[in-house]
């Protein structure tokens, strides 16, 4: 127990509240807003919001902020504290409390502390049988934890800047170091991050061996689920990126498609395989022979049902995990991108720099951890070079022999040519490469950029 002004609070049997909400709003000032216990909307937060929105970040930005922030204001309100009158005893007991309070599960009581926390961490951590990683827990993570503790810590930090909130932020900062300074002058740097921020373990990224991808590639049960893998693991895009393409941005015959980059929210065309332009097109033809709507302007994916909205992210989660469920498996979105970065970082052909403008990483060190060998040591492959499939404008094509996404080299040229709308001349040259004669292919192109 720890006393915080006079009270012993009993963080083991307290139950988070369940009032409040997170609700998304249609105003595009106003995308997100937070209700308090009576049902009004929460001026501080909408406050935060603001700033946030000024400072360029996103919706799916702003919701995570708010999430945390719900969070905080429903552990107030179970201790009747306001928000402008937390001291750092409620910062250090919401933080002791995360650390063992179980994640919501929609049912009664689902904060609830179970007094065999400990036991359900270590049985959550047992690792899938064909991923080989663990599963989320019902506890929150460390990564859920220093999320939330430097959202609250920065919301803080936003209103003692201006004047709105306690003059003492409830999140403190890392102590000062003590250690001396390098040079003669030269003043001693504090830590970053929070005083209560837990320390985040480093973790490989993960990627899906090519016996796994086939699995999971067969699994999947209509075209435009097969289009959507090949693009995730063929061009790197994240998950939420390749869902913002336009009609209009697919290029077969240049094999580009255009995204919407998460961060800076610029367009950028990605060269993407043969195979799933191939794929992407016969779910075409029969997302149009149902009725979807055929315009440049109009989204890339759809829904497969009707009424047709365009594909959000969660929808495309679901999808994988139904294949996931028959497969019992855990593979994320984000490991097709893990896959396709690591084919290209050990690619000797590319250099790092061009790994990292198709990933659309800021800095080069993220880039860098996919060269890490212990990845290879863990999943008991053994360390060898795979030649990428980037294939356009300088970035070489992967050998379809080892690629795990299906390719047909016997497909006839006319065939491939009325399937995906391109000229005959092209289908043969695509052909030409997916026979594996990249020199052929590569000197097309150097004399096609001569000639213009």
């Amino acid at each position: 127990m720890l006393e915080t002004g006079g009270i012993a609070r009993d963080l083991v049997n307290f139950v988070l509240p369940e009032t409040g909400a997170l609700v998304e709003s249609s105003d595009p000032l106003q995308p997100y807003v937070l209700l308090d216990a009576q049902g009004a909307a929460a001026a501080p937060v909408a406050a935060f919001f603001a700033e946030l929105q000024a400072c360029s970040r996103s919706r799916s930005t702003i919701r995570s902020y708010g999430m945390d922030l719900l969070r905080w204001w429903r552990f107030l309100a179970g201790w009747n504290v306001p928000w402008d009158r937390a001291l750092r005893g409620d910062a250090r007991d919401f933080t002791r409390w995360m650390r063992m309070a179980p994640k919501a599960s929609g049912r009664p009581g689902r904060h609830r502390v179970s007094k065999d926390a400990e036991v359900v961490r270590s049985v959550a951590a047992m690792p899938n049988s064909v991923t080989g990683r663990a599963g989320p827990g019902p506890l929150y993570s460390a990564s859920t934890q220093a999320h939330c503790e430097t959202v609250l810590r920065s919301f803080y930090a936003f209103h003692l800047e201006e004047g709105t909130g306690p003059i003492i932020n409830p999140f403190p900062p890392a102590r000062e170091s003590r250690r001396l300074p390098a040079l003669a002058g030269r003043a001693s740097r504090q830590s970053s991050g929070g005083r209560y921020r837990p320390s985040v373990p480093q973790r490989l990224p993960r990627r899906v061996p090519d016996e796994r991808f086939n699995e999971l590639f067969a699994a999947l049960r209509h075209h435009r689920d097969r289009a959507l893998l090949a693009f995730w693991v063929s061009n790197g895009a994240r998950a939420s990126e390749l869902l913002t393409s336009r009609q209009s941005d697919a290029l077969p015959g240049e094999q580009l498609l255009g995204v919407i980059r998460k961060g800076t929210r610029a367009f950028q065309q990605l060269p993407s395989s043969p195979d799933a332009f191939v794929w992407l097109r016969l779910y075409q033809e029969e997302a149009w022979r149902a009725g979807v709507p055929r315009a440049g302007s109009q989204t890339l994916w759809w829904t497969l049902r009707r009424p047709f909205r365009p594909l959000n992210y969660h929808a495309a989660r679901a999808m994988l995990n139904r294949a996931n469920a028959s497969l019992g498996a855990n593979w994320t979105l984000h490991d097709l991108r893990h896959t396709a970065a690591y084919r290209m970082a050990r690619d000797p052909s590319l250099a790092l720099t061009d790994v990292q403008w198709v990933l659309d990483h800021a800095h080069l060190t993220t880039t860098q951890i996919y060269l890490n060998p212990r990845e290879l040591h863990q999943t008991g492959e053994k360390p060898q070079v795979t030649r990428s499939r980037r294939g356009v404008e300088g970035l070489r094509r992967r050998d379809p022999l080892n690629c795990p996404v299906p390719t047909r080299p016997e497909l006839p040229a006319a065939v491939l040519a009325r399937t995906l709308g391109i000229d005959i001349t092209v289908a043969v040259k695509w052909q030409r490469a997916a026979a594996g004669d990249w020199g052929a292919y590569a000197a097309e192109i150097s004399r096609r950029k001569k000639d213009r």
